[in-house]
């Protein structure tokens, strides 16, 4: 096999559609576009959702809400996972070089889940309640 005698499988390629040649090709004069109207003609169409000069849907709809911008900026953090960072003092930088947290979060909090069997002092980090009471009764502490 050469480069120079590579072609495509037969019917693998179909020829380019022509129209407005003639009556005989089955696709002459209006080209299957059928008789007048906007879509008939060249540049014929509208953007997306006009609806004729109707009030379109999505300004007849009432607005509903919003996304908060800042949504995804505090991370959530596992008690459990603490216990497998390895450090006896944790803060956020501590969080994101173990792959806790992701190096986009710009705050974390740790909630009540799993347990923690080793004393850990947590600085620079929000903490609910339930995580609170389980650091301190292992032995550890908070400082905000």
């Amino acid at each position: 096999m050469e480069l120079n005698n590579i072609k495509p499988a037969d019917g693998a390629k179909k020829d380019k559609r022509r129209v407005g040649r003639g009556i005989g090709s089955g696709l002459g004069k209006t080209a299957g576009r059928g008789h007048k109207g906007q879509k008939s003609r060249a540049g014929g169409f509208h953007k997306v959702g006009f609806e004729g000069g109707q009030m379109p849907m999505h300004r007849r709809l009432p607005k509903r809400g919003f996304v908060s911008l800042t949504k995804g900026d505090t991370a959530r953090v596992r008690l459990s996972d603490l216990a497998g960072v390895g450090v006896a003092e944790i803060d956020l930088l501590v969080l994101k070089q173990a792959g806790v947290v992701s190096g986009a979060a710009k705050a974390a909090k740790v909630y009540l889940a799993g347990e923690l069997g080793k004393a850990i002092k947590l600085s620079g980090v929000a903490v609910t309640k339930g995580a609170r009471a389980a650091i301190e009764a292992a032995g550890g502490s908070v400082a905000e």
